[in-house]
């Protein structure tokens, strides 16, 4: 039985840790390192992260130190750990972290290339990847570059968001990893360095990079709003007439217009709204864009139409 130290913090690893931890013939996971809570909303309450409440419910020791703290590594070497998986814990573990464990695995849940900071993000908006996968690959100082476990592929679905996508290779991603470091414990698997130069590093996505553009085609309208979804979130200012202050409008969900309806626009300048009574539409460069779901400044999330019929649009707009 392999000794694991699990260390993750948001949803996404969350399902990783528990399939490690219910598989109890190959693994024993020791502790859980995960990040300190934090405040949280309005109230500013400190919350446990998502992979400490899966801890907690499961039984398992939380530790909730600094990896860079000098007595980081005794604690570690305390808990028995003969390996580590992290599932975007969040802070890079120094050399000195590594070498106190037999073996390091980590399973990042990133298309195959590019890699990096938001690598999902990246290959949603670009059109150019048709499929994404996870990739399990041995911890090493530079980011992201140590030598590849194994890897696993999937399509991106032609109305994924980043989100939706994110959680079916959170999912693939936790048997990956159980698999390979099962086959490391057994020296049933070769790492394989990843060739110089062979993937491209994806920067992490900006609030000001989900400000939705309206003069480009419709596809691209829609795969950045895709590809910001649910973070940072798709946005744009709305102009809802002409003596009306411009206001933050969050666009949650959206899809290029069907032109089969009779009552969808032929043409529509760029960023122009049109509501009817049970759709509303944006222009773009190209065919228009169909709002679905939308969040205007300081309201709830709801129907774009039940949205469009009381914020009483007039000639309006979004920039």
């Amino acid at each position: 039985m392999l000794k694991v130290l699990f260390a993750g913090t948001p949803d996404v690893a969350v399902p990783s840790l528990k399939l490690l931890a219910q598989d109890t013939e190959h693994f024993e996971v020791v502790a859980v390192l995960t990040r300190p809570d934090a405040p949280t909303g309005r109230g500013r309450k400190l919350v446990a992260n998502p992979v400490k409440q899966a801890a907690l419910e499961l039984g398992l020791p939380v530790i909730e130190s600094d990896p860079s703290e000098e007595t980081f590594v005794s604690e570690l070497a305390a808990t028995g750990a003969q390996a580590a998986a992290v599932v975007a814990y969040g802070k890079i573990l120094k050399q000195d972290v590594l070498d106190a464990l037999p073996m390091a695995g980590t399973t990042c849940i990133s298309p195959c290339c590019p890699n990096g900071v938001a690598p999902l993000r990246c290959n949603v908006p670009s059109g150019r990847e048709k499929v994404t996968g996870a990739t399990v690959f041995r911890i090493v100082r530079a980011m992201d570059a140590g030598p590849i476990l194994a890897q696993s592929t999937v399509e991106i679905g032609a109305h994924e968001t980043a989100g939706e996508l994110l959680g079916r290779l959170a999912e693939d991603g936790s048997h990956l990893l159980a698999a390979s470091l099962q086959a490391l414990a057994d020296d049933q698997i070769a790492p394989v360095e990843q060739p110089a130069g062979a993937y491209e590093v994806a920067q992490k996505i900006t609030v000001e990079d989900a400000h939705i553009r309206f003069d480009v085609p419709v596809f691209a309208a829609d795969r950045q709003i895709r590809a910001c979804t649910p973070n940072p979130g798709a946005w744009c200012e709305l102009h809802a007439h002409a003596d009306a202050e411009p206001a933050t409008l969050h666009v949650l969900r959206a899809q290029p217009a069907d032109m089969s309806n009779p009552n969808a626009p032929a043409s529509l300048e760029p960023g122009h709204i049109v509501a009817g009574k049970k759709n509303v539409w944006v222009g773009t460069s190209t065919e228009p864009l169909e709002l679905l779901e939308v969040k205007a400044q300081g309201k709830k999330a709801m129907r774009a139409a039940d949205w469009a019929r009381g914020a009483h649009l007039d000639n309006a707009f979004c920039e």
